[in-house]
């Protein structure tokens, strides 16, 4: 289970985050929505701990850290809940000088101390999964948008997280690559896998996830399964921002 309660974050002095409270259970995933600056991004960020809550707590787990104003989680702790979770970028973030197969086989090398051929036996099977295996030994440049998005999905499914999170995974994209994108998150919550995912994309918030949560100026509106918030909204804010990603 993720439950992130009651959390706080503050940048220069700007509250982008206000006693916001979620729950993700097991094999559950959830689309996080909001006009841009309404945090979706930002509490994304803060399961992994790539942001430090100001206040609050995050459970992930067996791992609870409690946050409190002007203090940081000791190292062990934050590096406990990143072992835990799988991060995919909007942007991508491939090493360049990497074929599609090293990308991938990188994390399982370096962090979990794998012997290369086992290495490349699991990143073989993933982006088989994503289906690029035959594109293993390309550079990420000879790679299209939604290929690169898709050897990067593999990448963060490599040590086997507990939680995978999207980033606004298909904002980079034209519409057809990014149906790529869809279909492979798609196999995965058909799969059971746990997604937390921060995006504007209605197709993927509607098609993949299972659960929708609508953020506006750091506070969350509205939550509950993704057919009321797109189809019967009670709030009229959600309403409003709903009818607008269908316009676009």
């Amino acid at each position: 289970m993720i439950a992130l309660k009651d959390i706080y974050k503050t940048f220069a002095g700007n509250e982008v985050l206000h006693a916001v409270s979620v729950q993700i259970a097991p094999g559950q995933v959830t689309a996080l929505i909001g006009p841009s600056g309404s945090g979706k991004s930002t509490l994304l960020r803060c399961v992994n701990l790539l942001e430090i809550p100001d206040a609050g707590s995050l459970t992930l787990g067996q791992e609870e850290i409690r946050f409190t104003p002007g203090t940081r989680p000791s190292h062990e702790a934050v590096q406990r809940i990143r072992l835990q979770t799988g991060m995919v970028f909007q942007n991508f973030q491939l090493f360049a000088h990497q074929s599609a197969v090293q990308n991938v086989m990188e994390s399982l090398v370096t962090v979990k101390r794998w012997d290369k051929a086992r290495a490349h036996a699991r990143a073989l099977a993933l982006l088989e999964k994503v289906g690029l295996k035959d594109k293993a030994d390309a550079w990420p440049a000879n790679l299209s948008g939604g290929q690169q998005q898709r050897v990067a999905i593999a990448r963060a499914l490599a040590p086997e997280p507990a939680v995978l999170l999207c980033d606004e995974p298909t904002s980079a994209l034209d519409p057809g690559l990014a149906a790529e994108v869809v279909a492979v998150l798609s196999d995965l919550a058909r799969e059971g896998m746990t997604m937390l995912m921060a995006t504007h994309d209605l197709r993927l918030a509607a098609q993949v996830a299972s659960h929708t949560v609508f953020l506006q100026g750091g506070v969350v509106v509205e939550a509950g399964h993704s057919a009321a918030i797109f189809g019967n909204a009670q709030d009229v804010r959600t309403r409003e921002f709903v009818k607008t990603l269908g316009q676009a």
